[in-house]
This record gives structure tokens, C-alpha cells and sequence, in this order.
């Protein structure tokens, strides 16, 4: 992954010399693809919130402009909201910010509306019936996603969702190269022409070799302008500390641990949000979350619970804590078994 042509990816505009470049946005794709249960991916966009902003105007041109309001659930993470309300001005469209169990379209101008997977604080939803109900409306259900969860969660394509969307940076792409992430886009046939970015397929040369081209291309220089969908993109954890961490705050008693089934990020709700030289997010005024990956260590995480143990003795966390890592992770009945990059084989 330190090689920059998996990270800092620019259009191929000679396909002919540019085969290996091809192919690593095709590894990608399909990489998305599988993770995702659907059967359209880009190759790719600018960050998360970018990607959100794209498919809230996907929505919007699916049904023509007819419906000019989007609503984002609450439980989405805070710059995807704020990118989406910012790109929102430009398309006159209105964007509606509603806890889960609030959304309604009663109003009959919905275009589609934007859930987090898992969500903002870590927790992990069955979005089954959700979808249903907005389907029954003619809503399009845009998911939001951290994509390393999905190798253990049940993908979006699969509860239904009509665009999957979500940063590729859990996948290893080291921190401090600059500017964001990586972020993916992925859709129904149905939608692949209202897309933003490229989509890579396998082709066959004048020679009658199989040769990987640009299908579909969405930026200026490739259409005509009034064609385009965007230009804007680039190519570039339920992690075991999560669930020790959340299993030693319960030990100590201090805090309050939300009861949903989480992926990597842990909420505790406390008297104050805490901040002892270590980054936390503060949700409000009482509540925090905190998110692990595979850098984090046990070192680490004994900083955490000095944070949270008010002066009560610190756990010794080899001796008091099951360290989860050691066994397989249940996440049922959001967990599934897939295997990744299958069209390659």
C-alpha cells in the first residue's frame, strides 16, 4: 500500500500504457462490489461526504427534480451532513435532518433520505423494515458505511438499499499524505448512468487479448458538459480493543455504555466529556465516543480507562479483561461470511 499508484490515482487517459492502473481500479471496484451487494461501483470519488453529496443528487435526478427534499438521518456523521447541506444550495434542493424513528414522507416531495452504517456512535441497526417503508413511498435509501465493517456485517445491497456510499481509508491507506480519502459509490444497473466518477471493465484488444478500458466516464474532458454527472473524485475495525474497551468500562462502573450492538466505535455517556490528552469525539455535553483501529494498543487503551476511573484503582487489563481478539466476533444477526474480490478468480 505505499505504492502511490494505489493511492493517488489519476485518470488513465492512455488505456493502452496504462493497464497496471486499470487494474488496481478494478480490484477496487470489485472489492466494493462484493462488500457491497451491489453490482455498480465507481473508481472513485473525493471523501465520504463528497460521495454523499453525489448520491443525494443521484436521488434527485433519478426522478427527474420532481421531488426536491432529501432527509439525512441524524445518526450520520456531522461533515457528511454539512457537506450535503452545503452542495444542496446549488441544486435548490432541501435537506432535512430527522432522527430515525421521526422520518416520514408524508410531505410526497421526498427524493430519498441518507442512513449511517454503522452509525455516528458506533451503533449497528436493522434497516430491513426502514427501507421497506420508504421504498412503499418511492424514496431511494442512500447507506452510508464503514467499509471494513462490512466484511462482518450483512451488505446494504442485501437490506435493499439503492446506493452504497462510505470511505475506502479503513482498507490501509496511511494517514498524512494530504487531502481526504479515497471514497466509494455503488448503485443498482438500473443507475449506472446517473453515476458520478469512472467504472473500469474487461474488454478485449484488436489482438483478441482480454485488455481493461474505462466503460463509462462522467468528467468533462470525457462528455459533453451538460452529460456529466460530476468531476469531482479520486483513486486513491468490530475490532477486538473496541469490545474489551466497552467490557472494562462496564467493569468500572463510571460511565454509562450504549447497549447496541457497535462495530469499532464505543459510546459512553459520563457526568463530563473527558479529555486527558488523548482525542475524543464529544457528541455533547455528556456523551463521547470513542473509535479503534488496527494501530491501537493495549497501552492505549489502559490511557483510556485511567481517563475513566475517577481515581478508583485501574483494571489490569490482561488479567481482568477478556481480550477479544483471540476469538471470532459475533455480531449476529448483522454478521455474514463473503468472499472478496470474486470476479478476479
Amino acid at each position: 500500500m505505499e505504492n502511490p499508484s494505489w493511492y493517488a490515482q489519476y485518470t488513465p487517459y492512455q488505456a493502452k500504457i496504462s493497464q497496471g492502473r486499470l487494474e488496481s481500479l478494478l480490484n477496487f471496484r470489485t472489492m466494493i462490489t462484493d462488500l457491497t451487494g451491489l453490482p455498480m461501483s465507481n473508481a472513485s470519488l473525493l471523501d465520504e461526504g463528497t460521495a454523499a453529496a453525489e448520491a443525494m443528487t443521484m436521488c434527485n435526478n433519478i426522478l427527474k427534480g420532481k421531488k426536491k427534499t432529501f432527509i439525512i438521518a441524524n445518526n450520520c456523521h456531522p461533515q457528511t451532513i454539512g457537506v450535503c447541506k452545503t452542495r444542496a444550495d446549488g441544486f435548490d434542493l432541501k435537506v432535512v435532518t430527522a432522527d430515525l424513528k421521526d422520518i416520514d414522507y408524508k410531505s410526497g416531495d421526498v427524493c430519498g433520505v441518507l442512513v449511517q452504517y454503522p452509525g455516528t456512535e458506533g451503533e449497528i441497526l436493522d434497516y430491513g423494515e426502514f427501507i421497506k417503508k420508504a421504498n412503499a413511498h418511492g424514496v431511494k435509501v442512500v447507506m452510508a458505511n464503514d467499509l471494513l465493517a462490512l466484511t462482518m456485517l450483512k451488505p446494504q445491497g442485501e437490506h435493499g438499499a439503492d446506493i452504497v456510499l462510505g470511505s475506502a481509508q479503513g482498507f490501509g491507506v496511511p494517514m498524512g499524505y494530504g487531502g481526504p480519502h479515497a471514497a466509494f459509490l455503488a448503485t443498482s444497473q438500473e443507475y449506472k448512468r446517473l453515476m458520478p466518477g469512472r467504472i473500469i471493465g474487461v474488454s478485449v484488444d484488436s489482438s483478441g487479448k482480454t485488455a481493461l478500458r474505462m466503460a463509462m466516464q462522467t468528467r468533462e474532458q470525457h462528455s459533453r458538459r451538460d452529460k456529466t454527472t460530476s468531476n469531482i473524485f479520486t483513486a486513491q475495525r468490530v475490532h477486538s480493543l473496541a469490545r474489551t474497551f466497552a467490557a472494562g468500562l462496564k467493569k468500572l462502573g463510571t460511565v454509562e455504555v450504549q447497549g447496541l450492538p457497535f462495530f469499532d466505535t464505543v459510546t459512553a455517556i459520563a457526568d463530563t466529556a473527558y479529555k486527558d490528552e488523548m482525542n475524543l469525539c464529544a457528541v455533547d455535553r455528556n456523551t463521547i465516543t470513542v473509535s479503534f483501529d488496527e494501530t491501537t494498543t493495549l497501552d492505549e487503551v489502559n490511557k483510556l480507562f485511567k481517563v475513566f476511573a475517577r481515581g478508583k484503582p485501574r483494571l489490569k487489563m490482561l488479567s481482568q479483561l477478556p481480550l477479544w481478539g483471540r476469538a471470532p466476533i459475533s455480531l449476529t444477526p448483522f454478521s455474514t461470511r463473503m468472499t472478496l474480490l470474486s470476479e478476479l478468480e
